[in-house]
């Protein structure tokens, strides 16, 4: 890996952080979709799973909540383009 890639630039840099990248590494099925995939969008996670699963994880829900949401943009942001792209 680069030293200017994207993995590289923003790897998780505490415990806590690993914490919640792996949490965020479970969360594929739990998403909020509008509109069907065909011709919808991604909303973003379901954050009360999001909060039962880092809990039952043993993650503290101040860190998740510090932690999840700019993830959350980033993922819902370049899902969005994906699916656009693929149905024009």
């Amino acid at each position: 890996m680069c030293a200017e890639c994207p993995r590289t630039l923003h790897k998780p840099l505490t415990l806590e952080g690993w914490q919640v990248w792996d949490l965020v590494q479970r969360l594929g099925g739990q998403v909020r979709v509008v509109g069907g995939m065909s011709g919808g969008a991604i909303l973003g996670w379901d954050m009360g799973a999001a909060l039962q699963l880092g809990a039952a994880l043993g993650l503290s829900p101040l860190i998740i909540a510090e932690l999840l949401p700019p993830i959350e943009a980033v993922m819902v942001r370049k899902t969005n383009e994906e699916i656009e792209h693929r149905h024009g």
